[in-house]
């Protein structure tokens, strides 16, 4: 779709942040550390997650103001895989995601200064493309009204998975029709309480995507994490100029390590400062092996034709280009084989997959991670 019927006021001041790092433990042996599932096909498309991201976004806004933030072991194949990204931002260390957001909205702030910001992970898959856009449109209208404003996703299930957003009464803000206040932002819940929410309906997915004014996160990090806030503008300061790396690697390491959920969105919530909007589009952070069947891709994607035997089984198989696979007998199974390694367990446990790099690890065998 063309950005051109949203109308060059709706989004001309918005720019993006594609937040990617992470190591994706839960799709091991497929995601390592060195090549995280962003970086991977995964749908059978023909386009890694982060370049399905790029693709979307870049419908709304010009590749210029697209800015991607990821560790040094993963920028040379970012640049790789996006020839057309101008800003990329390389964080010496892992600093969970208010810094990582924060420095991105930091540096764009100093060159733009009445910019919007929106945040959206590199390892989403999303369908319905004007939906999408619809609820970006409305969630940068929001923000523009003052508000950090997070889209929420519709729940398909009592997901014990995603956190939860509560949502309250209607904001009334022009051309957001469906924007609400935030009452509170949930952890992960038990099945139960999630069957509760799902009752209630007023609980959404919280999928951690966050539009906001520049400014106005700027001034919530001031006054919620000051120190984090001063280290963030000495940064941004310095971006442009030939101290940008020696600043950089100073300051960075000195940051608080917290997510954008702890640092403003829950404590601003409890004042109304938060909003949401409905993400009526599909939606899914494929977290682990189970997450992959449930979207449809329960085998190798291959020209050749199905290589997989399934004999009173069903489940999950990716395996190297021309390896048959028989599964027996096993419900819900799940068969993951790469060159060097291969993963059997069941969709049940697939939350469990995450302990095998630990393992890995503790034994000496860094090189599987």
């Amino acid at each position: 779709m063309s950005p051109d019927p949203l109308g060059p006021a709706d989004l001309a001041d918005l720019h993006v942040i594609i937040p990617a790092g992470g190591a994706g433990t839960r799709l091991w042996p497929l995601s390592r550390a060195g090549r995280p599932k962003f970086l991977l096909d995964l749908t059978g498309s023909g386009r890694t997650l982060l370049q399905q991201t790029w693709d979307r976004v870049t419908q709304l806004v010009p590749p210029e103001r697209v800015h991607v933030v990821t560790g040094p072991r993963h920028a040379d194949a970012v640049r790789e895989q996006l020839p057309e990204l101008t800003s990329i931002f390389v964080e010496p260390s892992p600093r969970d995601s208010m810094p990582a957001i924060g420095l991105a909205t930091a540096v764009v702030h100093q060159d733009h200064p009445g910019a919007v910001v929106a945040s959206f992970a590199a390892d989403h898959v999303i369908s319905g493309a004007d939906r999408f856009a619809d609820a970006v449109v409305q969630a940068v209208r929001t923000a523009r009204d003052g508000h950090v404003t997070t889209i929420g996703i519709a729940p398909r299930s009592p997901s014990t998975a995603f956190g939860y957003v509560e949502s309250g009464a209607p904001l009334g803000v022009e051309g957001a029709p469906s924007a609400r206040t935030v009452v509170r932002f949930v952890e992960k819940p038990d099945e139960e309480t999630a069957k509760a929410y799902l009752r209630a309906g007023t609980f959404s997915w919280n999928a951690g995507m966050f539009v906001t004014r520049a400014d106005v996160l700027l001034d919530h990090l001031a006054r919620l994490q000051p120190t984090l806030h001063e280290g963030l503008r000495r940064i941004a300061t310095a971006w442009s100029g030939p101290d940008r790396q020696a600043v950089l690697e100073q300051v960075w390491p000195t940051l608080t390590k917290i997510a954008i959920d702890h640092a403003v969105a829950e404590p601003v919530s409890l004042t109304g400062g938060i909003a949401t909007v409905p993400g009526r589009f599909g939606w899914d952070d494929i977290g682990d092996f189970a997450a992959l069947h449930d979207l449809g891709h329960d085998q190798t994607p291959s020209p050749d034709g199905d290589h997989t035997l399934w004999i009173d089984a069903d489940g999950l198989v990716r395996a190297r280009p021309g390896v048959t696979v028989a599964v027996v007998g096993i419900p819900g199974a799940v068969v993951v084989q790469t060159d060097d390694a291969l993963l059997v367990t069941t969709l049940e446990h697939a939350q469990r997959v995450k302990e095998v790099p630990a393992a890995l690890s503790a034994v000496g065998r860094g090189d599987l991670v």
